[in-house]
């Protein structure tokens, strides 16, 4: 489970074999199903073109770049305490898998209308708290509503490639904040005060602009993939993942930091 979290190993057959009450207070909602018997050869995922379903992603390691702590250091990886419910995987995804005869790999995720986010929320050794929306989607911030980016370009879900040992691709970050989201002072995107209620006189003051003026803005992050097992008698593939996402911006408040979540991830292939 992520982050140090106690959580026992479970394969899906056994997992889906549990009831709810079972399931409940274990900790085993956050984890990925693991292969019991398999091959470490990867030669063993034929080529072809498959449908990956029960694609789950599972976090074990959450990161926050931070200014280096000496004069002159670089930034660097700072390791957080999780915060935020046991639940920070992502599950129930599917994608359509092509491996060609060289060993090249392309992942096009397919559920359009799956949601695939977690909101996560991570501290720091120094004790700044740092949410973020952990997710693999890549859909472009243009939408019925009229919310739009200037990278509207990108697909409408995640499409990675590679080979075996490496395949990835962007990812888009949503807002952690809906448009409709109040701050303390009562301003929100769509709703509510334009201004601070007791700041009217300082409305167009630059320093409380980004305050003020709340955005329902996308961050675009990576993530690369890496597969470590398959069983060719169940179809199980699973591996290793690596995600830098930006974090929260509070609307446009904030400066976003720079989040790298790594974990296991777990497939089926069909």
């Amino acid at each position: 489970a992520c982050c140090g979290q106690a959580a026992s190993a479970i394969t899906y057959d056994q997992l889906q074999n549990m009831s709810y009450n079972e399931v409940r207070g274990t900790g085993l909602a956050a984890v990925c199903p693991l292969i019991e018997e398999g091959s470490t050869n990867l030669a063993d995922l034929k080529p072809g073109t498959y449908k990956l379903k029960n694609l789950c992603l599972e976090p074990t390691k959450i990161q926050v770049q931070e200014e280096g702590l000496t004069k002159g250091s670089g930034p660097q990886w700072s390791n957080t305490k999780l915060l935020t419910r046991q639940t920070t995987n992502l599950s129930d995804i599917e994608a359509d898998l092509k491996v060609g005869p060289n060993g090249a790999v392309v992942l096009k995720e397919s559920d359009s209308y799956s949601l695939n986010l977690a909101p996560i929320t991570v501290q720091l050794p120094g004790g700044e708290r740092v949410p973020f929306l952990f997710t693999i989607k890549a859909r472009p911030h243009h939408n019925t509503f009229g919310y739009y980016s200037s990278s509207s370009h990108m697909p409408l879900e995640l499409e990675a490639s590679g080979d075996l040992s490496s395949f990835g691709g962007q990812i888009r970050v949503p807002s952690y904040r809906g448009s409709t989201f109040l701050d303390p002072k009562g301003r929100g995107g769509s709703t509510g005060y334009d201004t601070a209620h007791a700041l009217h006189t300082r409305a167009d003051d630059e320093a409380l602009e980004s305050e003020n003026l709340k955005k329902f803005d996308s961050g675009i992050g990576q993530v690369v993939f890496s597969v470590a097992k398959v069983d060719p008698g169940t179809g199980e593939v699973a591996g290793v993942f690596e995600s830098v996402q930006p974090s929260d911006t509070d609307m446009g408040a904030k400066v976003p930091k720079q989040v790298k979540v790594q974990g296991l991830w777990y497939g089926q292939l069909g």
